[in-house]
């Protein structure tokens, strides 16, 4: 039987760089996951997250606690940036070593981009979008997959484990989200007042920016202050709070205009920089209170809605079609070593050239 590499492993001594590596690409498409996957193979939970106390006291005190409306002198901004990023997994490879040690692999393509809304002219345009692919693997012999105009280059990672080495992609993504943002800003400059992330910013911290934060897998909140926030009305957020998660943001809860149904239903969190003051905190809480329920998406137009704010949807749909068409990507994976057959799926070398 064929081994796994299941620890960081040194370089194998008959995989030189410049000869290239044999690869087999996986035969499951890639939604299915990988034929092979470890049992102890869970990633970090919730709970890894919890380093710190929550701040509950940054705006209000808790017993002060309340719902909150957009301050009479506070304008919308002119311009709001929105940031997204998509990925995709194109095939899982396996390594095929003389020693019979297989090293894993993930060719991914994602893409990321900024709309810029201005909101002066009720005009969406998009501000620019990049599309990036990658072999991310442990092999440290690994090098660029090539075929036709398409190329994976290779990215030597940490991941070990078949069933998490997709979480790779996700540090590619993030760096790539913030050169396409720091480009927009540069381009907008004045006018770009308030950039607003796609998901939690991890680490990415631009001047003037916030997360937005569409589901709720975990709560900042003792259980006395959830009605603060689950009885919120639309264009009304919670008070700003610092939560204790090792990225150490401030947060705040708001409520787009939409249907009411389950408590948490057109709620959203946002969080900004930890290295600012509260003072610039609450000013960007109430900077987003202005700007976002504006952008809500409706139910019949959008299942995610709300919450899936309407450019932002826009958006995703420009950059998966960047990525290409992923049947035609994972076939011309498995046949790019000219039909070579191998146990699981089709064998490919690198660089493994196609002709056009």
């Amino acid at each position: 039987m064929t081994g796994v590499a299941t620890g960081r492993p040194a370089r194998p001594a008959s995989s030189r760089p410049g000869r290239g590596v044999r690869w087999f690409v996986e035969g499951w498409q890639p939604g299915y996951g990988t034929s092979f996957e470890a049992a102890d193979s869970a990633g970090p939970g919730p709970a890894d997250d919890n380093t710190e106390a929550t701040d509950l006291a940054v705006e209000l005190e808790p017993a002060a606690w309340q719902a909150l409306r957009q301050p009479a002198e506070v304008r919308a901004p002119d311009v709001v940036l929105l940031v997204d990023g998509v990925r995709r997994i194109d095939a899982a490879l396996w390594s095929d070593e003389p020693d019979g040690v297989s090293y894993p692999a993930v060719a991914a393509s994602y893409a990321a981009g900024v709309v810029r809304c201005d909101l002066r002219r009720g005009a969406a345009t998009l501000a620019g979008a990049r599309p990036e692919r990658g072999l991310f693997t442990p092999n440290a012999a690994a090098t660029d997959l090539t075929f036709g105009a398409i190329r994976y280059p290779a990215r030597l990672v940490d991941h070990t484990d078949p069933a998490t080495l997709a979480q790779a992609v996700q540090p590619a993504l993030a760096a790539l989200e913030i050169a396409v943002s720091e480009q927009a800003r540069a381009d907008a400059g004045a006018d770009g007042e308030l950039l607003v992330v796609d998901g939690p910013l991890r680490g990415r911290q631009l001047p003037t920016t916030v997360g937005y934060v569409k589901s709720h897998s975990r709560t900042y909140l003792p259980a006395e202050l959830t009605p603060v926030v689950t009885g919120l009305r639309p264009a009304e957020r919670s008070p700003v709070f610092k939560h204790g998660t090792r990225w150490r943001n401030y947060s705040w809860y708001l409520r787009l205009p939409g249907p009411r149904g389950a408590p948490w239903a057109g709620i959203v969190r946002l969080e900004c920089r930890p290295d600012i003051t509260a003072r610039a905190a609450i000013a960007l809480a109430d900077l987003s209170l202005a700007a976002l329920p504006r952008f809500a998406s409706t139910p019949y137009k959008d299942p995610r809605a709300p919450q899936n704010l309407v450019p932002i949807a826009g958006l995703e749909r420009r950059l998966r079609a960047m990525l290409g068409d992923a049947r035609l990507l994972h076939r011309a994976l498995s046949l790019s070593a000219g039909g070579a057959g191998g146990a699981g799926g089709s064998a490919l070398r690198q660089p493994a050239v196609l002709p056009r």
